[in-house]
């Protein structure tokens, strides 16, 4: 079993299991009843979603290199609150046991939250695809 990371509202794979969303908004224009059959998610988990503070501070920033390790090293600094780390341990006892993705909507993973959720979950002994 394992956790896959994926960018939400693409095709779903065989196997991948209920897709969890790690945003801050819902899709803008998508119905809530349309979710799921979209590709988006299931189930929505905003608390792993970088703080509005910190998604307004990357979005008003060029993307370089160093805008980009403040921005995760301050985003795995809000994963550390208690209720973050309690959903990161979580989600990897849960990839012991069943199949399911996480994700967001950034087309590239290598400047998105999810490369850094994706180390956490990692660090926290999930299996990952």
């Amino acid at each position: 079993m394992v956790i896959r990371i994926v960018r939400l509202g693409t095709a779903r794979v065989p196997n991948e299991g209920l897709r969890i969303g790690t945003v801050r908004r819902p899709p803008r224009g998508v119905p809530k009843d349309e979710y799921a059959r979209r590709d988006f998610y299931d189930v929505w988990l905003p608390e792993l979603a970088p703080s509005p503070a910190l998604f307004s501070w990357i979005r008003s920033r060029p993307l370089t290199d160093a805008n980009w390790r403040t921005y995760a090293r301050r985003y795995r600094a809000e994963m550390k609150r208690p209720e973050a780390q309690r959903l990161i341990a979580l989600l990897a006892a849960l990839s012991e046991h069943t199949n399911f993705s996480v994700g967001c909507y950034c087309e590239n993973e290598s400047r998105c939250h999810r490369s850094s959720l994706r180390e956490l979950l990692q660090e926290a002994g999930a299996k990952l695809s």
